[in-house]
């Protein structure tokens, strides 16, 4: 939609999105395309407590974090129960934000459109799957569609085009974090940091620890020390990578918080990782990446800039165990759909973006 759908003093504009990091990421050109197009407006974005946690005091697109209760429909079941109380307590302080604009990019809206219409903005747009509530305006939602282009679209719809970032990241690293990342990981100049991340929510989409660790041996091996990432109860994984390693690697298993990963990230002169948060959180801080993606995710989850990225693509879509086609079902197996991309393929990918050069900007401190 053209500039002309633009609103006139706009002063307060929300933004629904309490989902997980990597669809966090996701929502950051929109955001940067609302910033740019209302420059003078304050974004209030509505999370969860570690978006808070992470964006506070950040520099970037939003102003500030408004940490969503317990809510039905919107990140629980709909039949959940919850104190009532405390989402009309929340519900009432939104609506007295008088919003000019409020945004629904959190999902299909059969829940969460009734509730960002209740905020009493000027106007409501976001998306919208079949059979969801209407809002002023609008784009289908639906699958196989790459989310970040869909809340592009969104902004759209309140005159606010993609932004031209000049080669700038989509999300900046802070002192903050930097120096949380080198208490957990002494830098020593020269040495370069390639950081490995074989965990994810979905195992449907985790290569297996023999693979990366054959990863980290070439890694190691081009003189690059190699840090394994994961969250406390990813700690099995990392420690099943590392004990297959033949070379040394530092053990990150919940060593770190989301504010020492960016950190970490920001000085990391490459990312090799599953289709997982870290990677898309790496993406967007400007760290040079391999990822490891099945087909749908790919389609849905794919970086807007290609700069530094290396996808490594499985189009496996049959399970492993029962055969069952996972497109347009899920069967009960939650063995890996991307053990098929070769590890060959993988180096030869992280291998290139060494060599082009494009991990050159990078810090040049690394850890013991």
């Amino acid at each position: 939609m053209a500039e002309s759908s633009r609103l006139s003093d706009v002063r307060r504009i929300a933004v629904l999105r309490p989902n997980a990091v990597g669809d966090f990421v996701f929502s950051l050109p929109c955001l940067h395309a609302l910033k740019a197009a209302y420059p003078q407006a304050r974004i209030t974005y509505i999370g969860r407590q570690w978006h808070a946690d992470l964006l506070t005091g950040r520099p970037g697109p939003i102003d500030e974090v408004e940490v969503i209760p317990p809510t039905p429909g919107v990140g629980l079941p709909p039949d959940a129960e919850v104190d009532t109380r405390r989402v009309e307590d929340f519900v009432a302080r939104m609506q007295a934000r008088h919003f000019d604009i409020a945004l629904q990019i959190f999902g299909g809206g059969h829940y969460s459109n009734p509730f960002v219409t209740r905020f009493g903005a000027r106007l409501t747009a976001g998306m919208r799957a079949p059979g969801a509530a209407a809002l002023d305006r609008s784009v289908h939602y639906g699958p196989m569609q790459n989310r970040r282009l869909q809340m592009l679209e969104v902004t759209g719809l309140v005159g606010a085009g993609m932004v031209d970032m000049g080669g700038a990241p989509d999300l900046r690293a802070t002192d903050a974090d930097r120096r949380e990342a080198d208490a957990v990981l002494t830098p020593v100049p020269g040495r370069r940091l390639a950081v490995l991340q074989p965990g994810s929510t979905d195992r449907r989409r985790c290569w297996s620890p023999e693979r990366f660790a054959a990863v980290g041996d070439a890694l190691s091996d081009a003189g690059l020390l190699v840090a394994v990432n994961g969250t406390d109860a990813e700690a099995p994984v990392v420690r099943a990578v590392i004990e297959r390693m033949r070379t040394p690697a530092v053990d990150l298993s919940g060593r770190l918080s989301l504010s020492g990963l960016c950190g970490l990230l920001d000085r990391a002169s490459l990312l090799v990782s599953n289709d997982t948060g870290p990677l898309h959180l790496g993406l967007a801080l400007g760290t040079p990446a391999v990822g490891i993606y099945w087909l749908t995710n790919l389609i849905e989850s794919g970086a807007l800039r290609q700069e530094g990225h290396r996808p490594a693509l499985s189009v496996q879509v049959h399970c492993p165990v029962c055969g069952e086609e996972n497109l347009t079902s899920r069967c009960a197996h939650d063995e890996s759909f991307v053990d098929r991309v070769g590890i060959e393929h993988v180096i030869g990918l992280a291998m290139d973006l060494l060599r082009e050069g494009k991990t050159a900007g990078r810090t040049a401190r690394s850890a013991t």
